[in-house]
């Protein structure tokens, strides 16, 4: 248990940000410098850090509970955390955090409200119709260019037409905790949890972060797979109907470069609330989590955006990083550890000190964090996907037309084909193996593969890898195949 009072906790939760593309990673193109200070003195970045579903709403119900998604069934961008169910947040509050919550939901029913997990859900305003986020087919010319279905805006300009900031819900929140930060009066701790739209696509930002990344360093994209070969049918079947495959590098540099720059745009967002924390004072009393919920193609493979039930290390590896309070120890460095998002919840706890009242299957990461060890977890594990059948799980309460960005993706989940299908990754530091259930698995060796191009789940040289981890995933599933209220009742 810490040493009282209780730490105040910062939530930062960039939506879509991918693991590798932060500078402290060695990206050559991407400026982070809050995120590569950060880490240089006060904190610990994970290398090899995974969220547990590679789409938005199943990776918060996990990293907010402890909970893996087959656990009770969160695989889908329409079921969220019932009153029933854990969420770390509520915990908070009801162990006497002022809880502040400013951004985007897809964690507890719309239906439900917000009451039982925050005590002020923040609202500034809507931008509307003055956001340059506001979704605008006609910015992607007409739907049979070949920019309809490739998420990329550009430059963004504010609501006069000028360069500067261009108003939106990030920059309302990100203000809105900063003001929290400089006028709280409360007794109680906080915890602000910020959970941002960048750099989810579209891909467009404002300078100077537009021009921030250099074109000339943009790292060369994964290619295509010849005939997608050994790959899940969902990533041809997206591929062909998004329609990029004559898009020049220069068109790809671009998008990924704009891509870069919002990621820095959230840097600064950061850095804005740790200086306000300095200047309360409240920095060293304030324990930081930044992590994003899953990754992005940006262009790898010939794809944007991300798909529901694939698990490339562009999906499902995301930055994770973390500065403890004063009096837990911390060696800052990048640690090599293999850790899931479930491990953040367990985290929070340990620094609180406040048990969880359910059964979960996050660890606590403060030994890791003080350097005591690199050793974490030998395997993790990320999973999406249906059983044919399972129409609550097609996303049908999206529009389906092909007039609507998601269409490519969309339009095969809702579909009774193999691409949607239930699969389950178990992933170690050299060998990725994915369990699917209406196609063939897949099995990659990441020392010598690292882009994932080279399935060998049929080759024999690699029979005893891939039989030791079908039976790690074995293990896993029958581990955490339920959960047993830990109130009793009566016979």
């Amino acid at each position: 248990m810490p040493s009282q009072p209780l730490p105040h906790l910062v939530i930062f939760n960039p939506d879509q940000w991918r693991g590798d593309t932060l500078g402290h990673m060695g990206h050559p193109a991407v400026a982070t410098p809050v995120l590569d200070n950060l880490v240089q003195t006060d904190a610990v970045s994970f290398r090899n850090a995974f969220c547990q579903n590679p789409v938005c709403t199943p990776s918060r119900c996990s990293f907010m509970s402890g909970w893996y998604p087959h656990v009770r069934g969160h695989r889908t961008m329409h079921y969220m955390m019932h009153p029933d169910e854990p969420v770390l947040l509520r915990t908070l509050k009801e162990n006497g955090y002022h809880v502040w919550w400013g951004g985007k939901n897809d964690l507890v029913p719309g239906q439900h409200g917000f009451d039982d997990y925050c005590n002020v859900k923040f609202n500034n305003g809507d931008p509307g119709s003055h956001s340059p986020r506001k979704w605008d087919p006609a910015r992607f010319g007409p739907i049979n260019g070949d920019r309809y279905y490739s998420f990329y805006y550009g430059r963004h300009e504010n609501a006069a037409g000028t360069t500067g900031i261009a108003w939106d819900g990030d920059w309302s929140n990100t203000f809105g905790a900063v003001d929290l930060i400089r006028s709280y009066q409360g007794t109680q701790p906080l915890c602000i949890y910020l959970p941002l739209g960048f750099p989810h696509p579209p891909y467009g930002v404002e300078d100077p972060w537009y021009s921030m990344a250099d074109r000339g360093r943009v790292p060369p994209r994964i290619p295509s797979p010849r005939d997608w070969k050994g790959k899940p049918s969902i990533l041809k079947g997206i591929a062909q109907r998004q329609g990029l495959q004559d898009w020049t590098e220069d068109q790809w540099s671009e998008l990924r470069a704009t891509y870069y720059g919002m990621c820095s745009r959230v840097d600064h967002q950061l850095g804005l609330v740790i200086e306000a924390l300095r200047q309360r004072g409240w920095y060293d009393q304030t324990a930081l989590f930044m992590f994003a919920d899953h990754g992005d193609f940006t262009g790898d493979y010939g794809l944007v955006e991300k798909t529901q039930n694939t698990f490339e290390d562009c999906l499902s590896r995301v930055p994770f990083i973390i500065k403890p309070p004063r009096g837990i120890p911390v060696k800052p460095r990048i640690s090599n550890a293999l850790v899931e998002l479930v491990d953040f919840s367990a985290t929070v706890e340990a620094i609180t000190g406040i048990a969880p009242r359910h059964t979960h299957f996050g660890r606590s990461l403060l030994p890791v964090l003080a350097g005591d060890t690199d050793t974490h977890r030998d395997a993790v594990f990320c999973e999406g996907g249906r059983r044919h059948g399972d129409r609550q799980c097609m996303e049908l309460q999206s529009p389906q037309g092909p007039e609507f960005q998601y269409w490519p993706r969309l339009s095969l989940q809702a579909a009774e084909g193999p691409e949607h299908a239930l699969a389950v990754m178990c992933r170690t530091a050299t060998h990725k193996y994915v369990r699917r259930l209406y196609e063939p698995d897949e099995l990659y060796d990441l020392t010598r593969d690292p882009q994932e191009l080279d399935n060998r789940i049929d080759d024999p040289a690699c029979r005893s890898v891939r039989d030791a981890l079908r039976e790690r995933l074995l293990q896993f599933l029958f581990e955490t195949s339920d959960v047993t209220p830990k109130n009793e009742d009566r016979r």
